[in-house]
């Protein structure tokens, strides 16, 4: 059973601060968490593989594909601010 010293005690290290409502809160609820993983430590689980997932995934890759460029005019068409063939952006970096 998580008890409200426990509760204010993660909220500390979690840079938290909760109102006595939420302790009592989240007391209750991280007691139930805990006692639902106790409830599956009992299962019998030899022969089950690790796993990270329940369904068997794997990303989808299209092929890389070559096409040819957009014309530099087209592409800097709607640019705010432009020097020559390349966008033109406010300096961020601050010299001394």
């Amino acid at each position: 059973m998580i008890d409200s010293g426990d509760v204010l005690k993660i909220a500390a290290l979690s840079r938290l601060a909760l109102t006595g409502e939420e302790v009592r809160l989240y007391s209750g609820q991280l007691s139930a968490i805990l006692e639902h993983v106790g409830k599956l430590k009992e299962l019998d689980i030899q022969g089950v593989a690790p796993t990270s997932h329940v369904l068997d995934l794997r990303n989808v890759m299209r092929e890389d594909r070559t096409s040819p460029c957009l014309p530099a005019e087209d592409v800097l068409a709607n640019a705010p601010d432009r020097e020559g063939d390349f966008y033109r952006v406010p300096r961020i970096i601050e010299t001394a």
